[in-house]
């Protein structure tokens, strides 16, 4: 077995990390995301034309971006040089960039990898463009943060944004097969618990090493099981942080899977962010506006199960209202969808705006002085109470605008009654206008 504890670097007592000690040493050897370094991959493209630009590494924790990092680095005979934005401020960027200034100058570049570089600010983030504009550093940025929304345009245009991905069962059993070839020995597990520990690191390799460290340093006489395992080690808690990146992934699976009429999928999203720590209430906010926007008047119910279940987790608290939170959630996914009311609200919404500030049509504007009724406020307004049928026809939109048309229900759900109704006014129009 290779010697953790041996770093080349310092006295031999020294700990070194399982993750330290399987650093790849290639490109070839890292595990997964070959969309960036496999064939005709962008990576290796830009090392094979030998044109590597700045890039920025998108990816969920532990999944090989420092690593790739580091060999790009050695791929191209650059300095590496290692930065975390959590820990590094102004006069410490302005030591990395007069050092790579002067490297610069004896004939050698530098690859400078920010690791969490969306914590920057924005003015930080502009130090950096003088220096990738004039061949000072190249620059390598990791974050696990969406890069639209937390990097600015200006560094953006300058780097390409490239996507790491959580690593899959089959890369994580590829991992845990080479730390077992470092350690000399298999993991003591039997295959289901083996499984367990996979899905506990959850795609993050860094993790998995980390757990694999734990279980080889215990002292046992046969291969544990899955309830040995969990007495042993606690399942990792998942990734998710409530103002990033998983929090609106996760709410976007659930909204769509509602929309798509889907209970099962809703339920595995709705139990996903719960069991991350998300606020039911929220979550109950959320699944009425779903009710609101997707279902509407396809079902009128829809929106009032939502505040019930809402009202009951209020009341029970949790985990007991929870339930009510995933009935309300079964109950829009299978009702009928329609986004007719929404669609309409928004043209009208955006109709408003564009015809700004036309007068409603005199005939239905109240006239309680002598003068408004002299300048014809009221005047032949139709009461529609004493009409046939208890409807006039008369038109509300501004004069200059003309009827206009928002709302078309679907033939889902209750809105088919509805469009019977929309249809039976429009003849009645039609025959009063005639």
């Amino acid at each position: 077995m290779a010697d953790l504890f041996d770093t080349g670097e310092g006295p031999k007592d020294t700990p070194r990390p399982l993750a330290d000690a399987l650093r790849p040493r290639k490109l070839s050897e890292v595990i997964g995301q070959a969309q960036v370094i496999g064939p005709d991959s962008p990576l290796t493209v830009m090392l094979a034309a030998g044109s590597l630009g700045s890039v920025i590494f998108w990816g969920p924790p532990g999944v090989g971006k420092t690593t790739i990092a580091r060999l790009l680095a050695d791929e191209t005979d650059l300095h590496f040089v290692q930065i975390s934005a959590i820990f590094t401020g102004v006069p410490e960027l302005r030591k990395v960039f007069d050092a790579a200034k002067h490297r610069r100058k004896a004939g050698q570049g530098t690859l400078l990898f920010v690791d969490e570089i969306h914590r920057f600010n924005k003015a930080q983030q502009d130090g950096f463009l003088p220096h990738m504009e004039d061949g000072t550093i190249l620059l390598v940025g990791a974050t696990t943060e969406n890069p639209s929304f937390e990097l600015n345009a200006a560094l953006l245009s300058r780097a390409q944004v490239l996507v790491l991905e959580r690593l899959d069962a089959a890369d994580l059993e590829r991992l845990a097969q080479r730390a077992e070839t470092e350690f000399g020995r298999s993991l003591p597990l039997d295959d289901a618990a083996r499984a367990n520990l996979l899905e506990m690191a959850d795609g993050d390799g860094r993790a998995l090493l980390n757990l694999v460290e734990q279980v080889m340093a215990w002292n046992v006489s046969e291969p544990l099981d899955s309830s040995a395992l969990a007495q042993r080690l606690m399942r990792r808690a998942a990734q998710y942080d409530k103002s990033g990146d998983a929090h609106y992934n996760l709410i976007s699976a659930l909204h769509k899977s509602v929309r798509g009429s889907d209970p099962d999928a809703a339920l595995y999203w709705f139990a996903r962010m719960l069991d991350a720590g998300e606020d039911p209430r929220y979550l109950a906010r959320r699944i009425t506006r779903m009710a609101v926007e997707d279902i509407g008047l396809a079902d009128p119910q829809a929106q009032a199960v939502c505040l019930q279940s809402w009202e009951t987790f209020e009341r029970l608290g949790s985990p007991e209202g929870e339930l009510a939170i995933a009935q309300a959630l079964v109950y829009i996914a299978l009702s009928p969808k329609s986004n007719a009311v929404y669609a309409a609200y928004k043209g009208a919404r955006a109709a408003a705006r564009t015809t700004g500030s036309l007068a409603p049509p005199k005939h239905i504007l109240n006239a309680p002085t002598k003068l408004m009724k002299e300048h014809g406020y009221g005047s032949g307004y139709a009461y529609d109470h004493d009409a046939e049928d208890g409807f006039s026809g008369q038109d509300y939109f501004p004069e200059s605008m003309g009827r206009t048309v928002f709302y078309v229900p679907v033939e889902r759900g209750f809105e088919r009654d509805l469009t019977k109704r929309l249809e039976y006014f429009a003849r009645l129009r039609t025959k009063r206008q005639s």
